[in-house]
C-alpha cells in the first residue's frame, strides 16, 4: 500500500515515541473553572448553627435531703432486708442521725464536685418550709440569670402528690408539710435543672409542666411581676426524675437506696457494682471493689474508666438524640452535660428493677445501644486486672496503675474501616464522638487527627458534623501545641473548618492568638514536618488560605497580621514559588490583608508590593493571573477621586496601564476580574472617565461631519493620551465580550459612566445633541434589517445592541444582534437622556461604532416579503434565512446574568475568592465518587472506551472499500431549514454538526435522521461561523465554533437542549478586518495531542493558543500578504502545520524553530487561486492534500519541492475533503468526484445529491465532509437546506453501540 509520508515512519518505528504518544491524552476545557465559569456554587448544604450562642453555666446548686433518718414515710412499705446506703454511706452505722445526715450531705457534695468543681454547692438537710423558701430565694439572688441545680432527695417523706406537691417538715419534725411546685418555681426562678430522686417522681415532672403552662396563660391576662422572669423561660428548665408517677424506687439490699443519684454522681462505681451483680467474677474472686485515682487523671483506673464512659455516652446520645437536643443537653453546660450523660446509665440500670427514669425534655431510651457492650467489656478488663493484682498480693492504692484499655484503638480502627468502605453514605459514623475524646490522649492524638482530617475531607457536611460534636475547642487548643508532627494535619483540619464557617471563628483565633500558628509556618524556616503533603509549599498554601479568611472583612485580623512580616513573605511566595497553589493563595492572602484597610495599603506601598505583583499578570496558570488581578483590585479605589494623593494616583494609573494587556486574555475568569479592577478604577476617577467618554462622543461626531478634523479634535481633548481613555476603550471592547458574564459586568460600568455623563450639568446639553446625531446615523444603516429580524424572530431580547469601538482591537464593522423592545433607541430617539440601562448602553455603543462599510454592504437577510411566505428568491421552499439570535442561546455554567432593567451598578463582585475557597471543600485524600471503580461515570468511561475501540476495529478493514465504492447511495437527507455552510462529523458519536450562513448551529443524529438541537452561536450580525472543531473526541466531545469576528466559543453537551452550556470563549484574533466576499474570517486547527489551537485568517500572523493555560504561546509570522484560508497539522506530534493562502500558495511551518524562522517550505505555482482546504490525514499514510478553487488538487510530501500527484478535478471546486484514514479524496462543484490518494486516479463521479424537488441550474456544492472513520460523507448544495448522507456502498451496514 505504501509508506508513511513526510518521514514520519522513522518516528513510528520508535517504541518509546509511540508509547509516549499513547499516554499523552489529556482532557481540555474540562477544568473546574470551565464547568463553573469561576462562579461559586450555591449552598448545597444548609449552614448549620453549631455554636452555642446562649451558653449558660450552673453556678449554684441546692442539695436538698429530706431523709428523716430512722423514720420511714407512711406511704412506702420497705422490704426486709432493703437498701440503706445514701451517697454510698450506710446511716445505720452511725448512732447519731444528725451526724449521719451531715455525712451523707457531705459525701453527696463531694460526688457532685467531681462533675463540676466550679459550681457552688449548698446543703439543705431536712428543711422546713421557711428554710426551703429562704434557701431557694438566696440561691437565685446569687445566681442572677445563670442556671441553678436543685437536687431533691425525698426518701424520708411521702411521695409527691398528683397535684404537684413535694414534702418537707415542720419545725418540730412532727408533721410532713407540702410545698407546691408553683411556689418552688417562684422561689427558684429560671433557668434551673431539677433532679428528683424520690418515689413517684413522675408526678413532679407532670405537674411542673402544668404549672408552667398556667404561668404562661396568667401572663397574658394579668400584670406580670417585674421581679419574676418571663413565664416562657421556665420552658428551658431541665428535669431528671428517678421513676414514673406510678413507680417506686428499687430496694435491692446490694444497691444504694439513692440508686438514681448514684448513677448521676458516681457513674463508674455504680457501673462496676451493677456489672459485678450479674457477673460470676464476684463470687470467690474479687475480695473488694477499690477504684483508685481521680476522674481527671487518665493514667489512673478511675480516670481511664471515666474517659471511656464519657466517650461511650456521648456517642450514644449523639447517635440517638435529635441534634438540637444533643447540643442543648450535652454541649451547653458542663453540669448539664455530665448529668445528662449519667442519666443514660440510670436508664440502663434502673430499668432492670422495673424503674424507668424520665426527663424533660424527653431523652429517648438508649439501653439497647450496642456500645453498652463495649462499656461492659471495659469494666470486665478492669475487674480482671483488679483480681490479678489482688491475687498477686499487690496493694491497691493511689499508686496502682492499670493497663490501658484497647477501647480507643478499636474504635479508631472501626472509624478507619468506615472511612475506607462507607464514606460515600454522607452519614457520619457513630465513632466520631470517640475521636473527639481520643484527641485528649497524646498516645493516640496523631492517629486521631489524621483520621479526623480524612473525615473532614469528605465535604462540608462532614465538617458540620464534627463541629456539632464539639470538635472546635479541641482543635483550637491544639494550636498551642509545639509538636512538629501535628503541624501538617492540624493546618489541614483548620483549612476545612475555615472553608465552611470562617465568620464564627475569626474572633476565637484572635482571642487565643491562634492565627500566629499559621503565620509562623508561613514565615520561612526549615520545615520537615509536613508529612501529610507532597511538599511544604502545599502546607504554606493552606496557611495562606486560613490567614486570608481570618482577615476577610475583619479589621482586627488585618491589623495583627500586618504587624508581622507576612505581607513581604506573601509577595516573595507569589513571585518565586514553583507551586501554583501557593502563588494563587499568596495573592489572595495579600488581597485580604489590605482590602478596605488603609493602613495595609500604606504598608503595601512601602514594600512596593503592588508593583511586585505585576509580573504575575503573565503567569501560565489561569487562577494565578486572576488572583493577581484580585489583589490589585482590592488595593485601588479606596479614596475619593478628588482627594487621592499624587503618589497613589501615579501608582494606580501604573497598575491600570499594566492591566490593560489582560483584556485579551483567553480566560473569561481573568477578563471578569479585569472588569472588576476597571470598575474600581472608574469609581475612583469617575470625573476623568466622564471627560474621556465625552471626548469619544465628540470624536465620533467629528468623524461623520469632517473626517479630516478627527486628529485635531482628538489631540485637543484633555483625555488624549491618558490611561483613562485607554481604559474606557477597553471597557467598550469588554462590553461586547463573547463571554456573557464579562459582557454584563462591562456593560454595567459603561452604563454607569454614561449615566454620570448625562447627569453632568455642564455637558448634558451637548451630550444630548451628539447622541441624537449619532443615533440617527447608526440607525439609518440598520433600520430595515431590524424590522426583518423582528418579523422572523417574533420575540424580544433583553440585551441591547452592542457595537464595537473604532480604533480599537475589537472587530470593525460588526454588530451584536439587536431587537426592538420598549426601551430600544428606535422608539426613543427623542428622549436620549432617559437613564435606563438598555437605552444608555445601546446609545453609547452605537454612537461609538465606526461604520467602515456604511450602507454599501448588504446583509444576508432575504427580502421581507418572501421570508414571510417561508421561502426566499430562487431558493428551496424548505429553506429559510433564520435571523441572528434565533434558537436557544446556551448559558455559562452557574451564570448570573444581569437584568437589562436594573440600574447600572459600579460596585460589582465576581465571587472569584469564594470560588477559590471551594477547593478546600472538595476531596484531597479521597478520589471523587465519580472516579471510583464501579461509579456511574467510571462505567460510562469504560463503555465509551470499548465503543471507540469497536468502531475503530469495525471501520479499519473498510478502508479498501473506499476505492471500490460507488459513493452514490443516499442514506438520508437532513433538512436543516437554513443554508448549511460548514459540516463536521463526530468521530465516535453519531453526530453531524452543521453551521449556517449566520450564527446557527444544528446538531443531527445522522444514524436516526433526527435533529437533536439547534442553537445560536450569538456571533454579531454580518459575521458568520467559519470553523467547527471537536475537542476531547475520545471522551465527551466539546464543540468549538470560530466565527469571522475572530471569536472562538466552546460548548459542552452540545446535543442536549436541557444541558448545553457555553464553556469558554475568547477573541482568538484581533484587528480582523470587516467581512468581504473574499475574506476568510477565522480559520483554525485543533491539536488534541498538544492541547493547542492554531488560528489564522485575515491577519498576517498565526496565533497558537494553549488550552491548558489559556494563553497565546506563540505569534508566528505568516510571511505572506494574503489571507490564510485553511490550516492543517500533524495531529500526532503536532510540530508541523501547513497553511493555504488566498493566492494559492502553501507554506509549511515548524513550531520547534524560532517564530521568525519557523517557515521551512513554501509551494507556489501549482494552485492559481484560493486554497479551499489543505488537509493532512490523521491516520492512513498521512497524506497531505490541498485543493483550490481553480479545480486543482495536489498531494504533497513536505520533503519534496513539487507535488507527488496533481489532479485536475474540476474547472472549479466548491468543496474538498480527504478521509482521515482511507486513501480517498472527494471534491465537488456540479458533481461529486472521488480520487485515490495513491496515484490520483479518478474513482467515481456522481451528480450532486439534493433535497429539493426542483434542481436549480446554478446550484453547486457548498461543503463536503467525510466521516473520520466510517465510509460515509455528508454534502450540501447552495440554495438547498438539505444535507445528504452518502454511503460508500449500498450493502455497507453501519452498527451503533
Amino acid at each position: 500500500m505504501g509508506e508513511l509520508k513526510h518521514g514520519f515512519e522513522e518516528q513510528y518505528r520508535s517504541d518509546e515515541y509511540m508509547s509516549m504518544l499513547a499516554k499523552m491524552f489529556y482532557l481540555y476545557y474540562d477544568f473546574k473553572r470551565h464547568n463553573s465559569s469561576g462562579n461559586p456554587r450555591p449552598e448545597l448544604i444548609e449552614k448549620v448553627e453549631w455554636r452555642m450562642k446562649d451558653r449558660q453555666r450552673t453556678v449554684s446548686a441546692a442539695l436538698v435531703l429530706c431523709l428523716n433518718l430512722g423514720v420511714d414515710p407512711p406511704d412506702v412499705i420497705k422490704t426486709n432486708p432493703c437498701s440503706r446506703m445514701e451517697a454510698w454511706l450506710d446511716p445505720t452505722t452511725v448512732s447519731d442521725t444528725k451526724k449521719a445526715i451531715e455525712s451523707i450531705g457531705k459525701r453527696l457534695n463531694e460526688n457532685y464536685e467531681t462533675l463540676s468543681s466550679r459550681t457552688r454547692y449548698k446543703l439543705s438537710l431536712d428543711p422546713t418550709v421557711e428554710d426551703a423558701k429562704r434557701f431557694c430565694q438566696g440561691l437565685r439572688r446569687g445566681a442572677k440569670e445563670e442556671r441553678i441545680l436543685y437536687h431533691y432527695n425525698g426518701h424520708g417523706v411521702p411521695r409527691p402528690t398528683q397535684s404537684g406537691e413535694i414534702w418537707v417538715f415542720n419545725k418540730g419534725y412532727t408533721q410532713y408539710i407540702p410545698v407546691s411546685l408553683y411556689d418552688l418555681q417562684t422561689w427558684l426562678g429560671a433557668p434551673c435543672i431539677f433532679v428528683w430522686d424520690c418515689h413517684s417522681a413522675g408526678n413532679i415532672v407532670n405537674s411542673f409542666n402544668r404549672y408552667v403552662q398556667k404561668r404562661i396563660e396568667d401572663e397574658k391576662t394579668k400584670p406580670r411581676d417585674p421581679a419574676m422572669p418571663l413565664a416562657v423561660t421556665y420552658l428551658d428548665c431541665i428535669q431528671l426524675a428517678a421513676c414514673e408517677a406510678d413507680e417506686i424506687l428499687p430496694m435491692h439490699p446490694d444497691l444504694p437506696a439513692d440508686l438514681f443519684t448514684s448513677c448521676l454522681t458516681s457513674p463508674i462505681e455504680t457501673s462496676v457494682r451493677f456489672f459485678l451483680m450479674g457477673s460470676p467474677l464476684k463470687h470467690g474472686h474479687l475480695k473488694e471493689i477499690n477504684i483508685t485515682g481521680k476522674c481527671g487523671d487518665r493514667r489512673t483506673a478511675l480516670g481511664e474508666l471515666n474517659w471511656i464512659f464519657t466517650a461511650i455516652t456521648d456517642t450514644i446520645a449523639w447517635s440517638i438524640l435529635p441534634k438540637y437536643l444533643f447540643k442543648r443537653l450535652f454541649r451547653q453546660d458542663l453540669m448539664v452535660a455530665a448529668l445528662s450523660r449519667n442519666f443514660l446509665l440510670a436508664q440502663r440500670i434502673m430499668r432492670q428493677y422495673n424503674c424507668h427514669p424520665i426527663s424533660e425534655p424527653k431523652i429517648p431510651a438508649t439501653y439497647m445501644h450496642s456500645l453498652w457492650d463495649a462499656w461492659d467489656l471495659a469494666i470486665e478488663q478492669f475487674v480482671v486486672q483488679l483480681i490479678n493484682a489482688q491475687n498477686s498480693g499487690r496493694k491497691i492504692d493511689s499508686t496502682f496503675r492499670i493497663k490501658n484499655s484497647t477501647f480507643f484503638e478499636e474504635q479508631l480502627t472501626a472509624f478507619e474501616v468506615w472511612l475506607k468502605y462507607s464514606a460515600g453514605s454522607m452519614t457520619p459514623p457513630e465513632q466520631l464522638p470517640v475521636v473527639l475524646q481520643v484527641l485528649l490522649s497524646q498516645a493516640h492524638r496523631l492517629r486521631a487527627l489524621v483520621l479526623l482530617s480524612k473525615f473532614l475531607d469528605l465535604g462540608p457536611w462532614a465538617v458540620y458534623s464534627a463541629l456539632e460534636i464539639g470538635i472546635f475547642p479541641y482543635v483550637l487548643k491544639l494550636l498551642q501545641s509545639p509538636a512538629p508532627d501535628l503541624r501538617g494535619v492540624l493546618v489541614f483540619i483548620w483549612s476545612r473548618i475555615m472553608s465552611v464557617d470562617y465568620k464564627n471563628i475569626q474572633h476565637e483565633l484572635l482571642k487565643d492568638n491562634g492565627y500566629a500558628y499559621f503565620i509562623q509556618i508561613l514565615i520561612p524556616y526549615n520545615d520537615n514536618s509536613a508529612k501529610l503533603f507532597n511538599s511544604p509549599e502545599d502546607l504554606k498554601a493552606l496557611c495562606a488560605f486560613v490567614i486570608s479568611l481570618f482577615c476577610r472583612k475583619f479589621k482586627q485580623g488585618q491589623r495583627v497580621c500586618m504587624g508581622s512580616d507576612l505581607l513581604r513573605v506573601c509577595v516573595e511566595y507569589a513571585q518565586e514559588s514553583k507551586a501554583p497553589l501557593l502563588r494563587k493563595w499568596a495573592c489572595l492572602c495579600i488581597s485580604q490583608l489590605w482590602d478596605d484597610y488603609s493602613e495595609g495599603r500604606w504598608i503595601g506601598m512601602k514594600e512596593k508590593a503592588p508593583l511586585s505583583l505585576l509580573s504575575l499578570l503573565n503567569d501560565r496558570i489561569v487562577e494565578v493571573r486572576a488572583s493577581c488581578v484580585v489583589a490589585l483590585s482590592t488595593f485601588i479605589g479606596q479614596n475619593d477621586g478628588n482627594e487621592v494623593p499624587e503618589n497613589i494616583k501615579t501608582l494606580e494609573t501604573q497598575l491600570a496601564t499594566s492591566i490593560l494587556s489582560m483584556t485579551n486574555d483567553a480566560s473569561s475568569v481573568v477578563r471578569k476580574e479585569v472588569v472588576v479592577f476597571f470598575s474600581k478604577f472608574v469609581k475612583q476617577y469617575l470625573n476623568y472617565f466622564i471627560v474621556g467618554a465625552y471626548s469619544v462622543f465628540e470624536e465620533e461626531v467629528t468623524r461623520f461631519r469632517d473626517q479630516r478634523a478627527v486628529d485635531e479634535v482628538r489631540k485637543g481633548s484633555p483625555a488624549y493620551g491618558t490611561v483613562y481613555i485607554a481604559v474606557w476603550r477597553s471597557l467598550l471592547i469588554l462590553s461586547v465580550d463573547p463571554s456573557p458574564e464579562v459582557k454584563d459586568f462591562a456593560t454595567n460600568v459603561v452604563d454607569f459612566v454614561v449615566s454620570g455623563l448625562e447627569k453632568n450639568t455642564d455637558l448634558a446639553k451637548n451630550v444630548e445633541s451628539m447622541l441624537l446625531f449619532l443615533k440617527s446615523k447608526s440607525m439609518r444603516s440598520h433600520f430595515q434589517n431590524n424590522l426583518t429580524e423582528e418579523d422572523n424572530l417574533q420575540r424580544s431580547r433583553s440585551s441591547t445592541t452592542n457595537n464595537s469601538s473604532h480604533n480599537t482591537v475589537v472587530n470593525k464593522g460588526f454588530q451584536e444582534p439587536q431587537s426592538r423592545t420598549a426601551s430600544n433607541p428606535v422608539h426613543n430617539s427623542n428622549s436620549p437622556s432617559k437613564k435606563t440601562r438598555s437605552v444608555s448602553l445601546a446609545v453609547t455603543l452605537q454612537a461609538l461604532q465606526k461604520f467602515v462599510l456604511g450602507d454599501s454592504w448588504t446583509d444576508t437577510a432575504s427580502p421581507r416579503g418572501d421570508q414571510r411566505n417561508g421561502m426566499t428568491n430562487g431558493k428551496s421552499p424548505y429553506m429559510r434565512a433564520l435571523p441572528y439570535g434565533a434558537g436557544l442561546v446556551p448559558k455559562s455554567p452557574r451564570s448570573k446574568r444581569t437584568s437589562a432593567e436594573d440600574e447600572p451598578q459600579i460596585d460589582i463582585s465576581s465571587g472569584f475568592f469564594d470560588w477559590c475557597c471551594e477547593l478546600f471543600q472538595e476531596p484531597y485524600f479521597h478520589r471523587p465518587e465519580n472516579d471510583e471503580a464501579g461509579s456511574e461515570r467510571h462505567l460510562e468511561n469504560v463503555w465509551r472506551k470499548n465503543r471507540n475501540e469497536q468502531i475503530f476495529a469495525e471501520t479499519q478493514p473498510q478502508k479498501e472499500l473506499a476505492l471500490n465504492g460507488t459513493w452514490n447511495t443516499i442514506m438520508s437527507n437532513l433538512h436543516n431549514v437554513s443554508q448549511p455552510k460548514k459540516l463536521l462529523f463526530a468521530q465516535f458519536e453519531p453526530h453531524l454538526i452543521a453551521s449556517d450562513d449566520r450564527d446557527g448551529i444544528t446538531v443531527w443524529d445522522w444514524s436516526q435522521n433526527k435533529k437533536l438541537l439547534r442553537f445560536s452561536n450569538s456571533n454579531p450580525q454580518k459575521s458568520t461561523i467559519t470553523e467547527l472543531k471537536l475537542v476531547n473526541e475520545d471522551d465527551v466531545p466539546i464543540l468549538m465554533a470560530g466565527s469571522s469576528d475572530g471569536v472562538v466559543k466552546l460548548y459542552k453537551n452540545y446535543d442536549d437542549e436541557s444541558k448545553v452550556e457555553h464553556l469558554a470563549s475568547w477573541r482568538a484574533l484581533t484587528d480582523i478586518p470587516a467581512p468581504s466576499p473574499r475574506s476568510s474570517g477565522l480559520v483554525a486547527e485543533w491539536q488534541q495531542s498538544r492541547g493547542a489551537l492554531l488560528v489564522g485568517g485575515d491577519v498576517k500572523i498565526f496565533k497558537i493558543w494553549d488550552a491548558q493555560y489559556e494563553l497565546c504561546i506563540a505569534d508566528i509570522p505568516a510571511r505572506s500578504p494574503c489571507s490564510v484560508t485553511s490550516i492543517t497539522s500533524d495531529q500526532v506530534a503536532g510540530n508541523l502545520f501547513i497553511a493555504g493562502f488566498d493566492d494559492g500558495s502553501l507554506r509549511v511551518y515548524d513550531r520547534r524553530l524560532d517564530n521568525r524562522e519557523s517557515l521551512v517550505r513554501m509551494w507556489r505555482g501549482q494552485h492559481e487561486s484560493k486554497i479551499l482546504k489543505v488537509r493532512m490525514q490523521r491516520g492512513g499514510l498521512r497524506e497531505l492534500v490541498s485543493g483550490s478553487v481553480d479545480g486543482n488538487v495536489c498531494i504533497w510530501d513536505i520533503r519534496a519541492s513539487e507535488p507527488l500527484t496533481k489532479i485536475r478535478a474540476h474547472r472549479e471546486i466548491g468543496a474538498i475533503d480527504v478521509h482521515e484514514h482511507a486513501p480517498i479524496i472527494a471534491t465537488g462543484f456540479r458533481h461529486v468526484r472521488t480520487f485515490s490518494t495513491f496515484n490520483g486516479e479518478s474513482l467515481t463521479q456522481n451528480k450532486n445529491p439534493s433535497g429539493n424537488v426542483i434542481q436549480y441550474s446554478k446550484s453547486h456544492l457548498t461543503d463536503l465532509a467525510f466521516h473520520p472513520h466510517r465510509m460515509i460523507m455528508a454534502v450540501n448544495n447552495s440554495q438547498d437546506s438539505a444535507i445528504s448522507i452518502i454511503n460508500c456502498l449500498p450493502s455497507l451496514k453501519h452498527t451503533f453501540v
